[in-house]
């Protein structure tokens, strides 16, 4: 029986995509007790909710998944609020933690945390080794923050709190908004809307930006609305802006073909593809976070993630493949690539706590695209 079965385990951001996974992962492990913080309940920006929090749920056990976060192009908008929210949310929760007495606080840190040029694998040693890479830095310093605290608090007061570096998750249930996704998301997303696009469903379409709350677009200083009473101009507009067109240009309503008729399509993908990452599948990072809890009690960082890397490219390619894609891919190298490489070493948790990735990336891709779809039959 886990020694966690009688624990009150509260999880922050437990609405969230890896937040549903681990409470599922839990339950089927035995919790009997476990709460969630998260919006519109909790605000954890603000101390006084944090306190409530504490006060209402009396965890025994605190695993903080909650964060503001997005793909790179969120990251360059919204630097400010990232660091902010990210870094306040850590401190006040770990502090009162220590306050209130619980037993033990999980840390879920990022890869972002990472130097931009550190060698590759990641070992959690080269952490400190330099400044990470900028797109990234103030979302990664934020979340690094509590590695600190987490460190020093135990230092100084004998709190038992553990720090964990995953890498890109993904899986059913991911965010697929294109203001805030990451790369695996965005690209299924794209594929799957311009496979719609190449059989006139526009229909799907509109559901599609529903279904993700993309309803409204900013396009060349004008609102743009997408509803049921859509204009076809309009989404071939937003859809454009989001880097899926026709190959036939200027678009010509005539050449419309019927739905069971194809059109050829574009995709715009942000960078060179040269960029390699590392992805864990959301069902083996439950499996991670669930076995540190259980198993792990130090200071130092763990990383969680499956140990191999694939260029952006061959992802694409990959995708291109199991979406069913049959248009064009276009390079935008206007756009960055953000940190050059990303894969883990990921020795430690084995070591540690007895943690090995399951999930082939293939596998893992399909059910994730599978899910998608399945969303708009």
């Amino acid at each position: 029986m886990s020694i966690l079965n009688n624990k009150r385990i509260t999880i922050t951001g437990g609405k969230g995509f890896l937040g549903t996974h681990l409470i599922r992962k839990l339950q089927s492990s035995g919790c009997q007790h476990i709460s969630i913080a998260d919006l519109p309940e909790y605000n954890l920006v603000n101390l006084a909710d944090i306190q409530r929090m504490y006060t209402d749920q009396k965890p025994d056990i605190v695993i903080h998944l909650a964060a503001k976060v997005g793909g790179i192009g969120f990251n360059q908008t919204y630097p400010a609020s990232l660091f902010y929210e990210n870094a306040i949310m850590g401190i006040q929760l770990i502090h009162e933690a220590y306050l209130h007495k619980i037993e033990k606080l999980v840390a879920f840190g990022t890869i972002c945390a990472y130097p931009k040029f550190t060698p590759v694998p990641f070992k959690e040693d080269d952490i400190w080794n330099g400044y990470p890479e900028e797109t990234n830095a103030p979302y990664g310093l934020a979340k690094k923050m509590m590695l600190v605290q987490s460190q020093a608090y135990r230092q100084q007061y004998g709190f038992n709190s553990i720090f964990l570096l995953p890498v890109n998750l993904y899986g059913p249930g991911d965010n697929f908004s294109f203001k805030s996704s990451h790369v695996i998301p965005a690209l299924i997303r794209k594929f799957h809307l311009a496979n719609l696009l190449s059989r006139s469903d526009f229909d799907g379409i509109v559901h599609d930006f529903l279904r993700n709350s993309d309803t409204e677009t900013v396009i060349r200083n004008s609102k743009l609305v997408i509803s049921g009473n859509f204009s076809k101009e309009d989404l071939i507009e937003a859809l454009k802006y989001y880097g899926i067109y026709y190959s036939e240009k200027p678009f010509d309503n005539s050449k419309l073909k019927t739905q069971n008729s194809k059109l050829s399509t574009i995709v715009e993908i942000w960078g060179t593809g040269y960029a390699t990452r590392e992805f864990f599948y959301v069902e083996d990072a439950a499996e991670a976070i669930t076995l540190a809890t259980e198993r792990y009690d130090k200071s130092e960082p763990v990383n969680i993630g499956a140990g191999f890397e694939i260029s952006i490219k061959d992802l694409v390619s990959l995708l291109v493949e199991l979406t069913g894609f049959k248009g064009q891919i276009v390079w935008d190298k206007t756009k960055p690539d953000g940190q050059p490489r990303r894969m883990l070493d990921v020795r430690r948790a084995q070591t540690e706590f007895g943690f090995e990735a399951k999930t082939p990336f293939t596998e893992g891709l399909r059910k994730t695209i599978n899910w998608y779809v399945s969303q708009f039959r």
